[in-house]
């Protein structure tokens, strides 16, 4: 049972945990950083760990106590665990594997020349494990918690440890995917109390042990595909970046207007409902409206007016522009002569159509000869356009190009724009577009909304990010 001392639960915080009364053996191999934390702090919860690593100096720190990094509260753990006999240390990774009945892989992965992931380490522990594998009765489970790209686990460590075992993946042994979001200095609190806990794994059997093993921690686990996990703890770690990129650019450029970066930051941050939340962090189409397009803009003006680089933020508009030239793309595929849009505001439930993204679609479509019609609940042939291209006259090239021939691609019956034609472009997801959507048959679709979670299996059906 875990009896850390009061002064070491209040020095980090810790919430009471909720104890398992089984305590699989646990082996952990490459003993740096994430490895140096899962071994104490696994041993904490009662399991016998033992930690794998070729260097002889991490083998001796780790088998007498002592913390091979310098990490608040870890050497603690460990010389806790060492006196309990919970934690003992060894290069013999195939033993290891033989003696305990989980394997964390925390091997490192560095970058390769090529830019990419070097899978050297990952190979020599898979043998390895594999060698253990072979020698055992009983149900083991790999767990890969390194940072790998999505269908490394599967299908490169996998199909090793299948060659080398002589067994099956899913069926003789487990195999899951269990990224880490430690973060360094604070990485033992962040064990006991996680973001999230986010297992992949392709068999229950796996994901059932895995879980029982956290339930201490987090008894809510998100259970997902070994793919899915491979790929969050990349886009999480993109994310950060992109945070830390985002924030030092509004640094750079307040300090020249004289504006506190800190205070604007501040304010910011208090938005839960917008800045820090889910919204707008669902692949989609391209973003529009009155603001967005024009805020970006006005920015990388100020900037440039203020000799002020911010290569992050003038970069919004490219990566825009490139997700509505996809679209244009995905259509031009099909070989569609005639193409019905679904929606054509920027978003649904208005009738604004200043920068929408779809208008620069029908705009290049109309240009190569391509009939388009178009249904929108709340636009008609009689919406008022001039307010709107006036206000746009700078920044919407697809509306002013639109502006004489869209009264005549609109229809008011969503049937005049379903039936005869060659592709439908779908870009709200309301009930009526959602069902002609996915009744569409062999029509090819190009859905850049997901009107949907379980989208048709047709090929005819695709979008942009799914």
């Amino acid at each position: 049972m875990f009896d850390s001392p009061p002064t070491f639960a209040q020095e980090i915080a810790i919430p009471p945990l909720r104890m398992v009364d089984e305590k699989p053996a646990i082996s952990v191999v490459g003993l740096g950083y994430v490895g140096a934390v899962s071994t104490a702090c696994l041993s904490s919860l009662g399991h016998p760990v033992i930690g794998v690593d070729i260097d002889p100096d991490k083998v001796a720190c780790i088998g007498n106590g002592r913390s091979p990094i310098h990490e608040k509260s870890l050497e603690h753990l460990l010389q806790k665990g060492v006196t309990r006999g919970l934690v003992t240390a060894t290069d013999d990774l195939e033993q290891a594997v033989v003696e305990t009945d989980v394997t964390f892989v925390s091997v490192g992965t560095p970058t390769a020349a090529d830019g990419g992931c070097d899978h050297s380490y990952i190979d020599a522990a898979a043998r390895a494990i594999g060698a253990g594998l072979k020698r055992k009765q009983d149900f083991h489970v790999v767990v890969m918690r390194c940072s790998i790209p999505p269908g490394v686990t599967m299908g490169y460590m996998a199909p090793i440890l299948e060659e080398v075992s002589g067994l099956r993946a899913g069926v003789d042994f487990g195999v899951c995917f269990n990224p880490e979001f430690l973060r360094e200095g604070v990485a033992v609190e962040d064990f006991y109390a996680p973001p999230k806990t986010v297992i992949g794994a392709n068999d229950d059997r796996s994901a059932r042990i895995l879980s029982r093993i956290y339930e201490a921690v987090d008894d809510a686990p998100i259970i997902t595909s070994v793919e899915t996990a491979e790929m969050v703890k990349y886009v999480d770690n993109v994310w950060h970046a992109t945070k830390v990129c985002f924030a030092n650019e509004v640094g750079r450029l307040c300090k020249p207007l004289g504006v506190d970066s800190h205070d604007v930051m501040d304010v910011f941050v208090q938005d839960t409902k917008l800045n820090l939340s889910p919204y707008y962090l669902k692949p989609g189409f391209a973003y529009g409206g009155s603001c967005l397009p024009k805020e970006v803009r006005a920015v990388a003006h100020i900037a440039a007016a203020q000799g002020v680089d911010v290569p992050l933020i003038n970069s919004l508009g490219a990566s825009n522009t490139s997700h509505i030239d996809t679209t244009i793309g995905m259509v031009r595929q099909t070989g569609a002569k005639k193409v019905g849009v679904l929606g054509l505001a920027f978003k649904p439930g208005t009738d604004d159509l200043r920068e929408s993204p779809i208008l620069e679609v029908i705009a290049a479509l109309n240009a190569e000869g391509v009939e388009v019609v178009i249904h929108d609940p709340v636009i008609t042939p009689d919406t008022p356009l001039a307010g709107q291209l006036a206000y746009v006259r700078h920044g919407s090239p697809g509306l002013q190009a639109l502006a004489k021939d869209l009264p005549g691609m609109m229809r008011a019956e969503l049937d005049d724009v379903t039936q005869d034609v060659e592709a439908l472009i779908v870009t709200h997801a309301n009930p009526a577009y959602r069902a002609a959507a996915l009744n569409a048959g062999d029509t090819p679709v190009i859905d850049v909304v997901r009107v949907a979670q379980t989208l048709p299996p047709s090929p005819a059906y695709s979008g942009i990010g799914w």
